[in-house]
């Protein structure tokens, strides 16, 4: 049961680690489709994601140190890079491509830790995290569908159904709360995804990693822009808090069905911007604009709800 607190935003005791049921079904519908139909299961993906499941339904449970799942998310990283590689280069939009050599494992691994825990840290109010799997899951089904990738289409749709399954019971007032189990396989999983295509087909012009970050940008922007915040008040940012943008919105009085409707809103213009530079098979200045504009606006719209919100607890 999770125990309401100073730092949660619902008011009752409501069970958790409701996340497990995306794990049990995605896992078991990736294992059997790439086993039975394509042929190209990643037995490194694929146990990285229970070793972080099961530290983190461990968590949900009892309660484990911020070092030790630290550390199980590091053996993850590295069980992947090892036996299913890394970014070698990134193709950045109107730069071009940018050789990483042997820094490209540090990031690569970076990045898959980091992920899982900015994923963890964004499930905070109820649907967020169920949302933005769905909406990431169908943009990687229609990536998949489109750029040929067979296994990374299905596993798009397999993560969103099983999502959409579990958001039933997680919408506001959610009856059951996601937990890290679920929250940290996600993060996981988003993180490595473009690694799992590299058994069908890496080369496309529009580099796989740039669908990655945009497909879960809203809590990668929120995430970077909340740590930097903390870091220039001196605070420590692994403790707990409540200074994300969404978590500021609804302590500015915003219903939590508001503020994720709004996520969920932007995600899926992100979601319809990338199918279109799919289908031109290029990549458009104009979609980095509106998605720079959108983001830029939430923060702006955050900081108008705050000032306002102060000014009437002044008066």
């Amino acid at each position: 049961m999770d125990i309401p607190n100073e730092r949660s935003s619902h008011t009752r005791p409501t069970p958790r680690g409701g996340g497990l049921i995306i794990v049990l079904v995605s896992l078991s519908a990736y294992a059997i489709y790439t086993n039975l139909h394509t042929q190209n299961f990643s037995a490194a993906y694929f146990c990285g994601a229970i070793i972080i499941a099961a530290i983190s339904w461990f968590d949900d449970l009892y309660s484990i140190s911020t070092f030790w799942r630290f550390v199980v998310h590091l053996i993850a990283a590295l069980i992947v890079v090892i036996f299913l590689g890394e970014f070698q280069s990134l193709n950045i939009p109107f730069w071009g491509a940018f050789k990483l050599g042997f820094y490209g494992k540090i990031l690569t691994v970076l990045w898959i830790v980091w992920l899982t825990n900015a994923y963890n840290f964004m499930d905070g109010i109820d649907g967020l995290a169920g949302s933005q799997a769905l909406t990431a899951g169908v943009g990687w089904l229609f990536a998949g569908s489109i750029l040929g990738l067979e296994t990374v289409g299905f596993y798009g749709g397999a993560i969103a159904f099983s999502s959409l399954g579990f958001l039933i019971h997680n919408w506001h007032p959610a009856k059951i709360f996601m937990g890290d189990v679920g929250s940290a396989f996600l993060g996981y999983t988003f993180a490595v995804i473009p690694l799992l295509s590299r058994t069908e087909n890496w080369e496309t012009k529009l580099d796989l990693w740039i669908i990655a970050v945009l497909l879960v940008w809203l809590f990668i922007f929120d995430t970077i822009l909340t740590i930097t915040r903390r870091i220039f008040k001196r605070e420590k940012i692994w403790t707990a808090h409540r200074q994300h943008i969404y978590q500021r919105l609804v302590e500015m009085g915003l219903a939590q069905v508001t503020v994720t409707a709004l996520y969920v809103l932007i995600s899926l213009t992100i979601v319809t911007l990338i199918i279109i530079n799919l289908k031109v098979d290029n990549f458009r200045i104009w979609t980095l604009v509106i998605i720079s504009a959108e983001s830029i606006g939430l923060y702006i719209f955050s900081k108008v709800k705050e000032k306002r919100f102060q000014t009437r607890s002044g008066s």
